[in-house]
């Protein structure tokens, strides 16, 4: 029997709801429009209850992941994140840590390994490890050349960081840089919460010739120690072989993908002229091209569609967006292979 604390609430629902319920010798249950007396002995009748309630969804599925922190720690449990954001911030729950220290994540290895970051996919079998902000870093750079030689990426919650550094560029020859370092600030100004995209413009309009300062934080580097094995249950037992994987998104809610050959392919020729056109890398981004394009017959409807679309902002020019075209025709034709372009990037 339930206990009621309190005052009873005598709304219409609490006493339908008590009419179903009651047992004992109370009589017959009233049908719907059941009859209820008033205070002054005559009977009212009630509304029928209301049955037009949308039915219930079925329950999502319980992913759960295994982590570690990349420069050692126990292994932690995660489970219920619907995107990044939330990502981090279970991680940062699981070790009592403000998530504002972690940087970025790999999948299966604790190195700073730019080949597996994590970003709008996991597979339900991978580790996850979390790259916590390190030593700071703070020099002087003179911009001696028209590009850095920077890509940059960032963790979809709010850190750019550096994905590579092209070979004898003017990034190369500081010692003190590093694949990995998160770009903090640029001439004091913090870059906290800034995407990728805007840091790397904001390098970009850096006048030739000019020394400017720049403050990196490196992702933490001390001994590892505490690498686990998995034990077989990262993923959900009826949900899969371990060639699914949970893909996140920026809006709505995360779903069990099996992963497509001919998307994937189209998304890693995407992020490349990505890189060579806006020095960035992004998976989703790339993933929402290649969505918004596969369902166009043509270039110019391709066009018009990203010019009705959030991806105006980015300025694409009229040869980018053909370029663009070129790939995600190429890729639904079959023309495209894993040998043309494979970046594997993960952001």
């Amino acid at each position: 029997m339930h206990k009621i604390f309190g005052k009873k609430n005598k709304s219409k629902d609490n006493l339908v709801e008590y009419s179903q319920n009651s047992t004992g010798n109370d009589g017959p249950r009233p049908a719907e429009g059941n009859n209820t007396p008033d205070t002054n002995g005559t009977t009212q009748q009630q509304p029928a209850v209301q049955k037009n309630d949308p039915p219930p969804q079925p329950p999502r599925p319980k992913l759960v992941f295994h982590c570690q922190q990349a420069h050692g720690s126990p292994t932690g449990i995660i489970s219920g994140f619907t995107n990044v954001k939330e990502l981090y911030q279970k991680i940062a729950d699981c070790y009592d840590l403000p998530v504002s220290e972690i940087l970025f994540c790999t999948l299966n290895t604790h190195k700073v390994d730019m080949s597996r970051l994590l970003g709008g996919q996991i597979g339900l079998e991978d580790f996850i490890f979390a790259h916590i902000k390190g030593r700071p870093k703070e020099m002087e750079v003179t911009k001696s050349q028209d590009a850095l030689g920077l890509t940059i990426t960032d963790n979809g919650a709010g850190y750019a960081f550096i994905k590579r550094i092209k070979e004898d560029s003017i990034m190369d020859k500081q010692e003190l840089i590093s694949v990995g370092d998160h770009i903090e600030k640029i001439d004091g100004k913090s870059l906290v919460g800034c995407r990728h995209f805007e840091v790397a413009k904001m390098l970009k309009e850096i006048p030739k010739g000019t020394t400017f300062t720049i403050r990196v934080v490196e992702p933490m580097k001390s001994g590892f120690s505490f690498v686990e094995k998995s034990s077989g249950k990262k993923g959900s037992g009826n949900i899969g072989s371990g060639k699914q994987t949970l893909r996140l998104r920026s809006s709505g809610p995360a779903t069990v993908e099996i992963p497509d050959d001919v998307v994937n392919v189209a998304v890693d020729k995407v992020n490349g002229l990505l890189e060579s056109f806006m020095g960035i890398n992004d998976t989703e981004l790339a993933q929402t091209i290649w969505e918004l394009g596969s369902k166009k017959d043509n270039p110019s409807d391709f066009a018009m569609a990203v010019d009705n679309s959030e991806l105006k902002d980015f300025g694409f020019t009229d040869d980018f967006v053909f370029d663009l075209w070129g790939a995600i025709s190429d890729a639904k034709s079959g023309r495209l292979t894993k040998g043309v372009q494979e970046f594997n990037e993960q952001f």
